[in-house]
């Protein structure tokens, strides 16, 4: 039978989950299900470290000092990075306030995992690819079956819409509005809405595949062979069979590893070159802070030549013209002789 102790760590769980989480918070089932496994793992780990089952586990288990060892273990034992140990700490952080809001007599204990700080993670470049690239792909699907038309629109979207996955294969027909002015409504984190512009090849394109029978009474736009909705998995299958298609023309392809993460990062890309205030790309993409846009700054090599080049031109340094060297006829004379 359980103890009072146990039975308020499982009632403090369950709390969480049932009210603060879905009523409090208004958090949405993918963070639901993501906070769930963090703690599911923590529990786990605690449960091994204490040498007992996960039923035994009390309150007093999870101090600073555990929780600390368990975003090691993350890092050392299942080699997760350094973003999905602060994510698994967020997750943490929002059980713990919880638990300090309903349980005043550990709150010490408690303040103390709060106090744990986030680890510096390098922030690596963005990978993205040049307009070039992504038309080569978009380009390799056979649009004369149901399959390559399906998949040339699923790829000319995401580019478009610079739509996360889970966008995409979320959309349902009715978010989509085909006629001028021809727009998307997408659900993004946190369930935030925002409509975004398609360009008429998009809608064309989103208009024959309406057409094909095996899609016309069905809610979501993009199906699979089964005519369910396309998963996660789904889509990065697709993209990585017309990338290993278009990198036998483009072999810069093969040189690194296309997700469709990559398709918006290309796509925000492409509206910074384009000279799209970083404001609206911000909209555009559905970020909820400016910072997160600003990595496209940094990454853009082509903005950064054209910067330097405008450096150049307005710093009024005159280029020094030096005569182009040529050989001598009896320095050709020489050589012609060896």
């Amino acid at each position: 039978m359980k103890t009072s102790a146990q039975k308020a760590l499982f009632a403090l769980v369950e709390s969480f989950f049932l009210n603060y989480l879905p009523r409090q918070r208004g958090a949405s089932p993918h963070t639901t299900r993501a906070y769930r496994d963090t703690l599911k793992l923590l529990f786990q780990f605690v449960a091994q470290r204490r040498g007992k089952e996960m039923v035994g586990l009390l309150l007093e288990d999870l101090d600073g000092d555990t929780i600390a060892c368990f975003l090691d273990h993350l890092e050392r034992d299942r080699a997760n990075s350094t973003a999905t140990r602060n994510y698994r700490r967020a997750a943490l952080r929002s059980f713990f306030k919880h638990l300090l809001r309903n349980d005043l007599d550990n709150a010490l204990r408690y303040t103390r995992v709060l106090a744990l700080p986030a680890k510096r993670a390098q922030q690596k470049p963005v990978v993205y690819l040049e307009a070039i690239d992504v038309r080569a792909i978009i380009g390799k699907p056979d649009r004369r079956t149901n399959e390559g038309c399906r998949d040339h629109t699923l790829l000319l979207f995401l580019y478009n819409s610079a739509a996360r996955v889970s966008e995409a294969t979320g959309m349902l027909w009715r978010d989509l509005q085909l006629t001028p002015p021809c727009e998307v409504r997408l659900r993004g984190k946190g369930r935030k809405e925002r409509i975004v512009p398609i360009w008429r090849e998009t809608t064309e394109a989103l208009r024959r595949l309406r057409k094909l029978s095996d899609a016309a009474d069905h809610e979501h736009v993009f199906l699979n062979r089964h005519n369910q909705p396309l998963t996660r998995d789904g889509v990065a299958y697709i993209l990585e069979k017309y990338v290993g298609s278009a990198s036998c023309e483009r072999p810069t392809l093969g040189r690194v590893r296309i997700t469709p993460h990559v398709f918006r990062h290309s796509a925000a890309v492409a509206l910074l070159q384009s000279g799209t205030d970083v404001t609206v790309i911000r909209d555009y993409l559905g970020h909820s802070s400016i910072v997160t846009t600003n990595r496209y700054i940094s990454t853009n090599l082509k903005m950064r030549r054209d910067a330097i080049e405008t450096f150049w031109q307005h710093a009024g340094i005159e280029t020094i013209k030096d005569k182009p060297w040529k050989p001598k006829q009896d320095l050709l004379s020489f050589l012609q002789s060896l």
